[in-house]
């Protein structure tokens, strides 16, 4: 029985440290890639979050304008054809009179 429990002990022993290997071998391997990522996005032109939410809300403000200044354009662009419409219909356009050209005598 002694020989059966001291099997199963050794057995115990290497299972323990093979975990504990793979254990180590799993963290380096995380390290190492924790590393590389850092070193790939270090490389990169990414902005951060605080530069991203404020370049958002300032093309949200400029989209905001934009759509003010629009409707203030319409508005002026229908009153200007309004007094265009109107100031034409009581006034005639002066118009130059053409000039007779010279017209040459056709040769039979």
């Amino acid at each position: 029985m002694q020989t059966q429990n001291k099997l199963f002990d050794d057995l115990a022993r290497v299972a323990t440290s093979a975990m504990g290997v793979a254990s180590g071998l799993r963290e380096e391997a995380e390290a190492r890639l924790r590393e590389q990522f850092e070193r790939i996005l270090g490389q990169m032109d990414l902005v951060t979050r605080d530069e991203f939410e404020t370049v958002r809300a300032m093309a949200a403000k400029a989209r905001e304008e934009q759509e003010v200044l629009q409707e203030r354009v319409a508005a002026l662009e229908a009153k200007l054809a309004k007094k265009a419409g109107s100031g034409s219909s009581g006034r005639k356009r002066k118009t130059s009179a053409a000039k007779p050209s010279a017209a040459k005598p056709k040769e039979s």
